[in-house]
């Protein structure tokens, strides 16, 4: 046993979405689908966001990056996920599943901490209305989004580190459709309370801090909101709220279902409807959330796709 270690293994194998070659072609059109809005959704955003004087504020800067991140954590799991369902090969080296694991980690973890700063900017705009052009300023949100990529990038290479240090002298076979942890680490012949108690650290840290910025900020809004005498006031404050707490929700959600309970011997089919939902569904839904539910972004794509054209 001790002969065998990482350096022999290098590859390794998915179990995929499915086995079934009847059934793959759909899935493959379907996720396909999906793969096109997300791209044009996050890229759309980002340049209606860009090339619209009314959405040059805070809110739009962080949404704008929440768009980047998206776009990057689906591209990390998506093209791969297609490649494998076409093709039914379903293989990767160990260093392309290392890389593969790196993006997925840092962007979720980008986006935990995007999502936070885009609660404290809703808390300052309702709470402390006119001194929010002070408090929020360009400087401080550059600053804001800086640190959130930092962080993101540097646990998820902490994460990658300890992960893929390990001795894999097992089968090669991750049961899931991309290297994502907790089946990855099932491979190892290595002690993992290391590796387990860092994912936990960092998840908690980021994971749960992030979620807690988000918590105090939505119960001093929600404060703020009953206090309101007008109920056009307390109707276009939640409006522009409920868009963030619908995609917090949803990425808090999914990711504490797959991280934060028991170990489990086997990694279940709903745990890879879960991942499916975070990594590729998310990521097409956050922009249409944003678009559909925000006045502001609707009359800019309006704007965009309706403006006449300049007479030379």
């Amino acid at each position: 046993m001790d002969s065998i270690n990482m350096t022999q293994l290098t590859v390794f194998k998915f179990s995929g979405l499915t086995d079934n070659g009847k059934i793959a072609p759909f899935l493959f059109i379907f996720f396909l689908h999906v793969y096109i809005v997300t791209i044009v959704g996050n890229i759309g955003m980002m340049a209606v966001v860009h090339n619209s004087s009314n959405l040059h504020t805070p809110m739009y800067f962080f949404l704008s990056y929440l768009s980047l991140v998206d776009l990057l954590y689906s591209s990390a799991v998506t093209p791969k996920m297609l490649s494998d369902l076409i093709t039914m090969r379903k293989i990767i080296t160990f260093n392309g599943c290392a890389l593969q694991f790196f993006f997925i980690a840092a962007m979720a973890a980008t986006e935990a901490l995007l999502l936070s700063n885009m609660s404290y900017d809703r808390y300052v705009a309702i709470c402390h209305p006119l001194h929010y052009v002070s408090i929020m300023t360009k400087k401080k949100c550059v600053c804001l989004v800086v640190l959130s990529f930092s962080v993101g990038f540097m646990q998820s290479l902490a994460q990658t580190s300890c992960a893929f240090s390990l001795q894999f002298c097992r089968s090669n076979l991750i049961d899931h459709f991309c290297c994502d942890l907790p089946p990855l680490l099932r491979l190892s012949c290595s002690d993992t309370f290391t590796c387990d108690s860092v994912t936990v650290f960092i998840i908690c840290s980021c994971g749960i801090g992030s979620l807690v910025t988000i918590l105090i900020s939505y119960t001093l809004i929600v404060s703020s909101i009953l206090q309101m005498k007008s109920a056009k006031g307390r109707q276009k404050v939640f409006s522009t709220c409920s868009s963030h707490l619908i995609s917090v929700s949803i990425l808090y959600g999914t990711v504490f279902f797959i991280y934060l309970r028991p170990p489990t011997s086997v990694f279940e089919k709903r745990d890879k409807v879960v991942s499916v939902f975070y990594t590729v569904i998310t990521p097409m839904l956050n922009p249409l959330i944003y678009s559909l539910r925000n006045q502001e972004v609707k009359r800019a794509v309006m704007d965009a796709v309706y403006k006449p054209p300049r007479c030379t």
